[in-house]
């Protein structure tokens, strides 16, 4: 073998070393990015958990529903900074507002979000039992002087998993600071026990008349 073709072998050979070198060098990235995501998604989950272990803390045994609504409206707005917080349970041909005052109120041409909601659209809500955006709000029939709903994001949470909810969640605050999916989940990881706990203040409450 003369001198060239030792040369030209020799070329390949760092040749197909570098691609070998490259090729496991992605493989490596790939593997520290899935890693990386897998402790991201783990934190999550945990922060979920702990939220989900402390509301559950905070709201076992009680049983005047108006206390247990108020702790849950604290404990939302601690685990999601700025939020205006309202409960909405349907009730026959109607339904009962449970709303505590908010550090961060958004007014809409003096007229709060919560206070757009008629009989007909809570009751549409519950029957979708899903989590709605503005838009399926306004899908089903949403209505008020509502210029400035550019400004805002808003969601509700059912607070039934199965049929017809007996209620849910209205979340919202600045379009500037918009509620993730993330904190929306939370949320929603503890809304059937919260249901629960919200049908047995108010079996106490008929029991008691």
């Amino acid at each position: 073998m003369d001198h060239k073709q030792r040369y030209k072998k020799l070329r390949l050979l760092v040749s197909r070393a570098n691609k070998e070198r490259k090729k496991q060098a992605q493989k490596i990235d790939i593997l520290c990015n899935d890693l990386i995501a897998a402790q991201r998604d783990f934190i999550k989950r945990l922060r979920t958990i702990s939220f989900t272990a402390n509301f559950y803390e905070a709201i076992i045994g009680t049983t005047d529903l108006n206390s247990l609504i108020l702790t849950a409206d604290k404990l939302i707005k601690n685990e999601i900074c700025n939020a205006n917080v309202a409960f909405f349970l349907c009730q026959a041909e109607d339904f009962e507002l449970h709303l505590f005052e908010s550090n961060q109120p958004i007014t809409l041409e003096e007229q709060r979000l919560e206070n757009c909601f008629n009989p007909e659209l809570v009751d549409n809500i519950c029957k979708l039992n899903k989590l709605c955006t503005l838009d399926d709000m306004f899908a089903m029939g949403l209505q008020g002087n509502l210029i400035g709903l550019n400004q805002i994001s808003a969601f509700t949470i059912p607070l039934g998993q199965f049929g017809q909810s007996p209620g849910f969640i209205l979340i919202y605050r600045s379009s500037a600071d918009k509620l993730t999916t993330e904190q929306l989940k939370t949320i929603a990881a503890v809304t059937s026990g919260l249901s629960q706990a919200i049908a047995s203040c108010q079996a106490l409450c008929h029991s008691a008349d």
